[in-house]
């Protein structure tokens, strides 16, 4: 499964809040932020963090996208 992002950053414009200004809210390192930004995997304690630093829900800042099937490909 794939994880995408997309919501979180819509979001942020949204609320005009920039990505500085998020790492500072939800008290994340700029390594967590790079993940963010490439589309991979946090843990959840992360998800938890912005989702306080926003009040919002998990299903607001992220999706689970389905693997591409792989058996078409062979």
């Amino acid at each position: 499964m794939a994880v995408e992002y997309k919501k979180l950053w819509i979001k942020l414009i949204e609320r005009d809040i920039t990505k500085p200004a998020l790492r500072e809210l939800a008290d994340l390192s700029p390594a967590t932020l790079t993940k963010l930004n490439k589309n991979e995997h946090v843990s959840m304690v992360i998800v938890e963090k912005i989702c306080h630093a926003l009040n919002c829900d998990v299903g607001e800042i992220m999706e689970i996208l389905p693997k591409e099937d792989n058996a078409s490909a062979k």
